[in-house]
């Protein structure tokens, strides 16, 4: 398994992935766009030619916001979620970011679990910022200086 930069070749397995995973995912376009995007910074898992997973965030001045992280069902439980998390926190340390933060659904238990084993905490919640079904977002951040 190897985490490299998401290219226009990953783009078809990272848009499956996205409507397994969310109920209001990124479409084809949107993910392309990303690769033009200099803020953006988008990694994918993969094995071989499969994607297994992939994380996106985004960098404005030292400021580091995680927009997805997303792992095949089929794929969780191997450390691939865990893997993305910290080769994304690597580089946002490399790029001097003061705090990486992100929104996590409150009950999405596995996810909050991956982020604090990783150093991020609980800040803040957003009522209703998820809607199919509509739920409050947690907001965690981690500090890195």
């Amino acid at each position: 398994m190897n985490i490299v930069p998401m290219a226009k070749k990953h783009i078809p397995g990272i848009a499956l992935l996205e409507k397994e995973c969310f109920s209001e995912p990124w479409s084809e376009d949107g993910l392309t766009s990303e690769l033009t995007n200099s803020q953006a910074r988008f990694f994918v898992c993969e094995e071989e030619v499969e994607v297994l997973g992939y994380m996106g965030m985004h960098i404005v001045l030292d400021e580091c916001y995680i927009a997805n992280v997303a792992v095949y069902p089929h794929h969780r439980r191997k450390g691939i979620g865990e893997a993305l998390v910290k080769y994304c926190s690597d580089i946002a340390e490399k790029e001097n970011c003061c705090f990486i933060t992100l929104e996590v659904r409150k009950s999405n238990l596995g996810a909050i679990a991956l982020y604090e084993k990783n150093g991020f905490l609980t800040v803040g919640e957003r009522k209703d910022f998820y809607s199919h079904p509509k739920e409050n977002g947690l907001i965690m951040t981690k500090e890195l200086r």
